[in-house]
This record gives structure tokens, sequence and C-alpha cells, in this order.
């Protein structure tokens, strides 16, 4: 008769493992984050840094609302929100199995809690804070590694579900 007694050291590994990508994916796009955001407030808050032309630049806003600049009256609203969202997608983390579903969330993760820090860190003060965006492409509003984070996770989630859709739906 089969022991059960083999499969939890297999079952701990691989928690482990799930466990290490998460935790390197959201510390090392958090930390990307706010070195990118240190880096282009102390080097381009006077002047944008042209990359192609103005089609793309690194120009610095300063963001109190929600995407796209939305509820800019919101902003301690906006940051406890993040604080439910981050430990939900953390709950959720760990009850996923599926390694596409567990980098996409980490992804969210790591990009509501960058943002998230701002909120926490940057003037005006504790979750007053303005989120420093300075991607600029085009037209479109101005974002960050956080924002791409949690856009590429989000992305990573529709195709996931159109790709793993049971037949007859």
């Amino acid at each position: 008769m089969p022991s059960d007694a083999g499969s939890a050291p297999l079952e701990t590994r691989a928690n482990h493992g799930r466990t290490a990508l998460v935790a390197a994916l959201v510390v090392g796009i958090v930390a990307l984050d706010q070195l990118t955001k240190a880096w282009v407030v102390a080097s381009f808050s006077d002047a944008p840094l042209s990359i192609v032309g103005t089609t793309i630049e690194f120009r610095v806003s300063r963001n109190t609302g929600g995407a796209f600049s939305l509820f800019q009256e919101f902003t301690p609203v906006l940051a406890v929100l993040a604080v439910i969202v981050a430990v939900v997608l953390v709950r959720t983390l760990q009850r996923t199995q599926d390694r596409v579903i567990l980098v996409a969330l980490a992804l969210v993760l790591a990009g509501a809690v960058g943002n998230l820090v701002d909120r926490m860190a940057r003037a005006p003060g504790f979750l007053r804070g303005a989120v420093v965006d300075f991607i600029r492409v085009g037209s479109f509003p101005s974002f960050n590694v956080a924002d791409s984070s949690i856009t590429i996770g989000a992305v990573l989630l529709v195709i996931w579900g159109w790709r793993y859709q049971p037949e007859g739906e």
C-alpha cells in the first residue's frame, strides 16, 4: 500500500519554489520601480529626456489619482484600496497552483506594491503621496514600471483565460 509520507516533502518543495518565484518577482519589480523613479526624479525633474524625439520620453509627473490620473481627490482611499488588493492577491497566490496565474498575479501584486510605496512615502505625506510617473509614449498618459507590471500581469490573465476556456463555453 503506498504511503503518503513521501509526498509531503515534494509539496513543501513545490510551495517553497512558488514562494521563491513570487518573492523574486515582487521584490525585483518593486526595487526596479523605486530605483527608476528615484533616478528620473533626480535626473529629469527640470527637463524631459527624449528617447525617440517627442514620441518616447522620460518626463516626470506626479499622480495623486489612479490610472489615467482619475480620482485625484481620493488619494487616501486609493492607498487603502491598494492595501486591500495586495492582501487579496497574497491570499490568492497562496492557493494558486498554475504557474502562469502565479506569475500574472505576482506581477499585479508587484505593481500595486510599487505604487503603494509612493503613496505611503512620497510628498505630501503618508497615504496621500503622489505616484511618480515618467514614461511617456506619444499622447498616452505617463506611466511607470509598476504600472507596466500591473498591465503585463492583467494581459497574461486575459490571455490565459481565453486560451484555457472550458469547451462548450
